[in-house]
């Protein structure tokens, strides 16, 4: 049995990274059935629950197995007694880079020198870097990239930042993310959901919205306070609902999200118009499925974005982080962008009025995009696959 290492959120507390695991699991599973996957994570319970259909090792990351999540014997050992590590997602930054409980790139960098003493390659796979905004975080990631023999990127701007920061690098290809591979469970589940929670009633339409947690704290901190914020969407919610008689579907892919959402309610006129959705409850499966239902979507977290791609639904990306961004030029759509500097209840507004118009040519044009995207997320594992085989078993 051949073993392989997953760095990543693998805590169960968010759709996206449940989804970027999850088309992982199932992209190699296609290919082969011979790999033993080690994840390290917070929640052992979800990871055999959820995932236990594939051939899966949680590795616990708690005190108890003598963690501070990634600080500690159970990371250092998954980096080391192992054949091969792929990094997902968006796990490398320096941000608050000495608090092992919010950054991962320290605790990696450390662990990536033994990692490569023994041969093990470090895999960035459909993976972004930053930010990186530190000496420090840069000397962090390269050792990481020391350790590299490819980098598999799912977009351009981390090519660009590892170019910029004149970075030693491998060669790096830039392919997608693995969630855009995400489908939808069979109608008959979806139908299931919809009478339950009572959605899509309203002949006119329902348009979806996320928000985050963090607010603003990646791209303008302290620009907006919680209940300016959440004032504007909400605000801009209300707009919707008079100008185009839609309903509101607030998806919710974070748990922590979901205080922030109910918060948000609270500031609506037309409270009766918005229901709430959360992957407390439901899948990422679920939830993709769900957005491909409505007429368009407006979201903070990424992988919101990524869902709506992946069901063919036109966005607009509110830039919380710079992988949202990067996301929406790799398909195209960075037309349908908005900087937290222009974020008012007149300017979001306007701009999902005017996607509004345009939503049935938006689906028209990011369709090839999006399936020529989706094949370039499969095709990490086969290459990722052929490094294995590489390797001295």
């Amino acid at each position: 049995m051949r073993t392989i290492t997953v760095l990543g959120n693998n805590s169960g507390r968010n759709a996206g990274d449940n989804a970027i695991l999850g088309n992982l699991l199932d992209d190699f599973a296609d290919l082969r059935t011979d790999i033993l996957f080690k994840i390290p994570t917070l929640n052992k319970k979800f990871i055999k629950k959820t995932f236990g259909h594939h051939k899966i090792k949680p590795i616990g990351l708690m005190p108890w197995n003598l963690a501070v999540k990634n600080l500690g014997w159970p990371l250092y050992r998954a980096m080391t007694d192992t054949e091969m590590i792929l990094i997902v997602d968006n796990i490398l930054f320096d941000k608050k880079y000495n608090n092992p409980i919010f950054n991962n790139l320290k605790c990696i960098s450390w662990y990536s020198r033994f990692s490569k003493r023994k041969g093990i390659p470090i895999i960035l796979y459909n993976a972004s870097v930053g930010p990186i905004d530190s000496e420090l975080g840069r000397l962090a990631l390269q050792k990481v990239l020391y350790a590299s023999p490819l980098v598999i990127t799912r977009d351009e701007n981390t090519k660009k930042l590892i170019i910029d920061k004149k970075l030693t690098h491998p060669k790096i290809v830039v392919n997608a993310d693995c969630a855009l591979n995400t489908t939808s469970p069979d109608e008959l589940r979806i139908n299931e959901i919809i009478k339950r929670e009572k959605l899509f009633t309203n002949p006119n339409g329902t348009i979806s919205l996320n928000i985050n947690t963090y607010i603003d704290n990646w791209s303008q901190p302290g620009r907006f306070s919680r209940r300016e914020f959440l004032e504007i969407i909400a605000n801009t919610a209300d707009r919707l609902i008079e100008k185009l008689n839609v309903d509101i579907v607030f998806i919710v892919t974070q748990i922590m999200d979901i205080k922030l959402t109910a918060e948000c309610l609270s500031y609506m006129r037309f409270k009766d118009r918005v229901k709430i959705i959360s992957n407390k409850e439901y899948t990422y499966q679920e939830i993709a499925g769900l957005l491909q239902k409505v007429e368009l979507h407006a979201g903070m977290r990424t992988h919101t974005l990524i869902f709506c791609a992946a069901m063919n639904t036109p966005m607009i990306s509110i830039n919380a982080y710079p992988k949202s961004a990067g996301f929406m030029k790799t398909i195209g759509q960075d037309e349908w962008n908005i900087d937290f500097q222009d974020l008012n209840a007149e300017s979001f507004g306007n701009l999902i009025i005017k996607a509004w118009k345009n939503r049935h040519q938006t689906r028209f044009l990011m369709r090839e995009i999006v399936e020529k995207e989706k094949q370039k997320a499969k095709n990490s594992a086969r290459v990722v696959s052929n490094i294995l085989d590489s390797l001295k078993n």
